[in-house]
């Protein structure tokens, strides 16, 4: 599991993604709208589609806002058309970061984006500068208390996983990104609902950091994670989960 994912966990338990619920509808209707425009609007046919549609279903949006994202991008409805982009840099201690974007504007994006960079003791860099310190895959994450570990690993694994680890309170299932969807189904069929479920990018290796480092880098994932045209950060820190609890509850 990379640090960022841990960090979004701690903060979902203390409740700080509900105070930014607006900004949060804001981006999966962008990621539902290009996703509808890449592969249709077919729920069920575009495996991309359905997973932010339950992303969306399970942060509570409203069906009627997920209808109409969907219409936007099959062009039913008018809407904006979004750029799909990725920015690449540095942070404290020398981790390695990748910044998912969807904008109106490249120009005005990488600007704003190499701003928080600057601003908060990291650099952007160069396209292809650490995309190679990262692997795309499919996580699932479920929480210990919903599933039985073995019972998750022969499912997953007969599905096709690659790897199931454990996490403090969660176990995190790893796939192939070709095979994530029948992994998905795979669990799913169990009535196993995931805490998290999307393909990411994920570090091959990670920076522990503490201290200082680990609370600027906090900072930085932050800063960039509330800029609107951002919809995903990947990084490869390590930090503590106790010094993540504590600068969570700061």
């Amino acid at each position: 599991m990379s640090g960022h994912s841990k960090w979004a966990t701690i903060k979902r338990k203390k409740g700080a993604a509900d105070a930014k619920r607006g900004q949060l509808f804001s981006k999966i209707i962008k990621e539902i709208t290009v996703a509808a425009r890449a592969g249709g609007g077919d729920v069920n046919g575009n495996p991309r589609l359905r997973t932010v549609v339950d992303k969306a279903k399970a942060s509570n949006m409203p069906a009627d806002n997920i209808t109409r994202a969907i219409k936007k991008g099959t062009g039913e409805l008018e809407g904006v058309n979004y750029e799909e982009s990725w920015y690449e840099g540095y942070g404290p201690g020398g981790t390695a970061v990748m910044v998912e974007c969807l904008t109106d504007n490249k120009k005005r994006t990488v600007a704003e984006v190499r701003h928080i960079f600057g601003k908060n003791s990291g650099n952007l860099g160069e396209a292809g500068c650490v995309g190679w310190m990262f692997q795309t895959r499919g996580v699932l994450t479920f929480e210990k208390k919903a599933v039985a570990e073995e019972a998750l690993m022969d499912t997953a694994i007969e599905a096709g996983a690659e790897d199931i680890r454990d996490l403090d309170d969660l176990y995190e299932v790893t796939t192939d990104p070709g095979r994530f969807e029948e992994v998905r189904k795979a669990c799913e069929a169990k009535s196993w609902k995931p805490v998290e479920a999307g393909v990411q990018m994920c570090p091959k290796n990670t920076v522990k950091l503490d201290g200082e480092d680990a609370e600027k880098m906090l900072k930085l994932v932050e800063a960039l994670e509330e800029h609107e045209d951002v919809q995903n950060v990947f990084a490869n820190f390590d930090i503590d989960t106790k010094v993540m609890e504590k600068l969570a509850a700061a």
